[in-house]
């Protein structure tokens, strides 16, 4: 079910951060889905004299998390904060990290998911001016999941 972005909620004169899906599941808890979209490189950036944009990239802002949080408390124990990664794949969608790859409007996808709680726990500042967080390339690579891991598929 995809949140309606316009009808933001208020509590206590506070405005929470609003999420993109709230995904319910019949195996599973149901899940509270924060979707951001990045670019993965392709083979051809690596090495190469141009640098091209960082593998794995996975952002995200303080707010982002206060949010997931706080909506957490609102839905209760059966939900489940999560974040989705949308990859733009730059590069040959074959041989790359992932199993599963979209093709939208001649554009390849991929999709990875992480829990917020196991992300917020390996991630360090990025950024103070912006308020953003990260977790290094290689952690991130090894904790990030195929989306229908979460969905109890």
């Amino acid at each position: 079910m995809a949140v309606d972005e316009a009808r933001k909620a208020i509590f206590a004169d506070v405005t929470i951060k609003s999420f993109d899906f709230l995904v319910y599941s019949n195996s599973g808890p149901n899940l509270l889905v924060d979707v951001k979209g990045r670019r993965f490189p392709g083979r051809e950036l690596h090495g190469g004299p141009r640098r091209g944009p960082k593998a794995w990239e996975n952002w995200i802002t303080r707010q982002d998390v206060e949010g997931l949080g706080l909506w957490r408390d609102v839905f209760g124990g059966g939900f489940a904060p999560v974040l989705v990664f949308a990859y733009m794949l730059m590069g040959s969608p074959s041989g790359g990290p992932f199993s599963d790859v979209h093709i939208f409007k001649d554009s390849a996808y991929a999709f990875v998911c992480v829990g917020l709680n196991e992300y917020v726990e390996a991630a360090h500042p990025r950024s103070a001016k912006w308020s953003t967080i990260t977790v290094s390339s290689a952690v991130f690579a090894g904790m990030a999941r195929p989306v229908e891991d979460f969905l109890g598929l």
